[in-house]
């Protein structure tokens, strides 16, 4: 039995598993939308989905709130009011709760920012992914550069200080002064925050199946560390792998994820995790995949797709996984708090990092060495 002195901070996570287009390098639960977009129905589902959660975070305060998909910029900001209101009528939030919503950078999209701002929506994550013509065609999007300028603008004409642009590098073809110029291009437009990650070809991909012609392991570090430098050098902070922020903007949602925190999982194909202090479990809850099917048993066991209490030997390998990607480290104490295991778990394996030069341990405060954080996916291996 695992044992907690309090539970860990809760989130909400929705999923709009539609978009327009399907793109070649996506692994995420998206479905092109070939009919009428179903919003009165998905938003009713939604809400049943989130009161059979409810039973497992009685009295619990909701942090953040994150609507990912797929697209969730498709839906009307009328659909978005109705369902925050809804969550905001089952589940106490935060006063100074982070509420992110992904858009895609379209016309049609910027033109509903300022309802989503009036439904409550505080903070958006656009999916810029490139400002260069050739590449945006290789990815398969379907904006170009100049629809990716004016999201921005549009964002903060809406009121969204607060505002995040997704934006890769290693892209097919790509070379250093291309990736360069794309982070230029973004930063220019002085967003709050940036992803900025490596294009990866994840399995069930068209990209998986096909791949195209990447840039080799060497061009894709230049890449990286010049953009490292570059980022730096316009006051953004890296705190996690991919993750660069001005201060005191960091995404509050995101970071309880990689410290290992609660968060409600509703939408098709959603997951979530959730820490039952009184029985000294944690558990694991994912919804049905497909549209149609999350559709017809939202709110009841039709509607789910599994569940599973965590062992404590993947305890700690999830807790490893997500707060080594942070560069803030963590505390013996933090593992105990998140996982409700005892320290001595996790320390043979810290110490035997840290004697081959990847972790630095200082009193019971873990850190990366520069090696460590270089060889990161080396470094996560030792705690499978």
């Amino acid at each position: 039995m695992l044992t907690f002195a309090a539970p860990p901070p809760l989130s909400l996570y929705v999923h709009f598993p539609w978009c327009a287009r399907k793109c070649p390098y996506c692994d995420f639960n998206s479905h092109p939308l070939r009919e009428a977009l179903p919003e009165q129905a998905y938003v009713d589902a939604l809400l049943r989905d989130l009161e059979a959660e409810l039973p497992a975070v009685w009295g619990r305060t909701v942090q953040s709130v994150f609507l990912g998909g797929g697209t969730p910029s498709i839906f009307s900001a009328a659909a978005i009011d109705r369902l925050l209101s809804g969550v905001r009528a089952r589940l106490p939030l935060s006063p100074h709760a982070e509420i992110t919503l992904e858009a895609n950078p379209g016309s049609a999209e910027q033109e509903k920012f300022a309802g989503y701002r009036e439904a409550g929506v505080n903070r958006l994550s656009i999916g810029v992914q490139s400002f260069d013509a050739d590449h945006l065609q290789a990815l398969g999007r379907i904006h170009d550069s100049a629809e990716a300028h004016a999201a921005a603008r549009a964002a903060r004409a809406a009121g969204f200080d607060n505002f995040n642009l997704d934006l890769m590098f290693g892209l097919p073809r790509q070379n250093r002064e291309q990736a360069l110029a794309d982070l230029d291009a973004a930063i220019a437009l002085r967003p709050a925050h940036l992803s900025w990650y490596q294009l990866t070809l994840e399995p069930n991909t068209l990209f998986h199946q096909r791949p195209p012609p990447l840039p080799d392991d060497d061009a894709k570090w230049a890449m990286q560390e010049a953009g490292q430098s570059l980022l730096r050098g316009h006051g953004y902070t890296q705190y996690e792998v991919s993750a660069w922020a001005r201060d005191g903007q960091r995404c509050h949602h995101n970071l309880n994820y990689w410290r290992f925190g609660d968060y409600i999982g509703i939408g098709a194909g959603a997951h979530g995790k959730i820490t039952d202090g009184g029985r000294g479990v944690v558990q694991r809850r994912w919804k049905k995949r497909h549209p149609r099917d999350y559709l017809a048993g939202a709110g009841d066991d039709a509607g789910l797709e599994g569940r599973r209490q965590l062992e404590a030997k993947e305890l700690l390998f999830e807790f490893a996984l997500n707060r080594l990607r942070l560069t803030e480290g963590f505390s013996l104490d933090d593992f105990t708090a998140a996982c409700g295991l005892d320290r001595q778990r996790l320390q043979p394996l810290l110490q035997q990092a840290a004697a081959d030069g990847l972790l630095r341990l200082q009193a019971d405060r873990v850190s990366h060495t520069e090696r460590g954080w270089r060889y990161l996916d080396d470094l996560l291996q030792r705690f499978l």
